[in-house]
């Protein structure tokens, strides 16, 4: 729940006025912000893994050239979604989704404490990295980029990648391979800039023409709702007039694209915030990010849609959609896990 407001005397339609400026700025931004800088995985984004996990990840992210931390927290946030617990409908068991026949060839020891257990984090995260790297063994001859040929070996088989000579045309297996890669950017911390949302000016149109309309937990927009939101319905409802479609959830949506750092923040941005800023899972609120400091938002029960501040103790950090990010995004409806992986190991 957020209880923020500002000064009554910012009417409306100065409000409009200020977005529309803003939106314009966006573009303007976007030619020096596209050409400065470089983008490369350095690290982890912060609290983009759960902080019981980050270290492990972080280890055992860097066992072979061909994985990274980042990558490897992409695998895992596709297989499990950080939960140790979950069964997949193939009987694949645990944070790193490996089938028990896999499992015991390819399941090691990672803490050190005389057992190989599947439900344990600790052995099965440097399982999952000790995987990936012998596949990249495996396929250390086949043409191309090393780790999508590792990812699609993961997937399909080495036999299958080395017939081939790269990723195999299998819809299925370019699919794990295009929305891991993908994925990977929202875990990756940035180095240099950004490139901005050229889908950020029409988001934020739809946002302000909700300014006013009251909050409605679990509101899609709909008729029947007499088109009231919540705070991960209203970004998701905006970015879905730009073509591009969001989970539902605020703490999935964090995970649509690369993460600005607050200096970086451009209109468009989602910006996010939570209780527990060690762990991108615990995030309770989204908005849309307008300029000066500034977000539209759906706040709470009670409250209209409106501006309110982003600078607040709660601040978490900022997500630029992108459509590759969004679309590499697991699917968790059924099963817990994407249809397209269900067959994986």
């Amino acid at each position: 729940m957020r209880k923020f407001w500002m000064a009554s005397g910012l009417g409306i339609g100065v409000c409009l006025t200020f977005v529309a400026l803003l939106v314009v700025g966006t573009y303007s931004a976007a030619a020096g912000i596209a050409n400065s800088g470089r983008q490369g995985a350095v690290g982890l984004v912060k609290g983009s893994v759960p902080a019981i996990y980050q270290p492990l990840v972080e280890k055992w992210g860097n066992l072979c050239p061909a994985l990274n931390p980042a990558l490897l927290a992409a695998q895992l946030y596709t297989e499990s979604g950080w939960k140790p617990d979950v069964v997949s409908h193939a009987d694949a068991r645990g944070i790193a989704q490996f089938i028990p026949g896999t499992w015991a060839t390819y399941g090691i020891d990672g803490d050190g404490d005389g057992d190989r257990d599947i439900w344990d984090p600790k052995d099965a995260i440097p399982s999952a990295a000790s995987y990936d790297c012998q596949l990249a063994k495996d396929v250390a001859q086949v043409p191309g980029d090393r780790s999508d040929n590792m990812l699609a070996a993961y997937n399909a088989g080495p036999y299958r990648v080395i017939k081939a000579g790269g990723v195999p045309p299998i819809s299925e297996t370019q699919g794990y391979v295009k929305s891991i890669r993908a994925l990977e950017k929202s875990f990756a911390r940035p180095v240099g800039r950004v490139a901005p949302s050229q889908q950020a000016a029409g988001a934020i149109y739809f946002a302000q023409k909700q300014l006013g309309t009251p909050y409605l937990w679990g509101g899609n927009g709909t008729p029947d709702q007499d088109g009231r939101f919540d705070c991960s319905g209203l970004t998701k409802a905006a970015y879905e007039t730009v073509g591009i479609e969001l989970p539902r959830v605020a703490n999935d949506q964090y995970n649509a694209g690369p993460h600005p750092s607050r200096d970086q923040l451009l209109p468009g941005d989602l910006v996010f915030f939570s209780d527990d800023l060690t762990n991108s899972r615990e995030i309770r609120h989204v908005g849309l990010y307008v300029g000066g400091g500034y977000m539209i938002n759906a706040p709470y029960t009670g409250a209209v849609i409106r501006f309110d501040k982003i600078d607040t103790p709660d601040y978490f950090g900022a997500t630029r959609v992108t459509k590759d990010g969004a679309e590499a995004l697991p699917d968790r409806s059924a099963a817990g896990r994407p249809a397209w992986q269900l067959s994986v190991k």
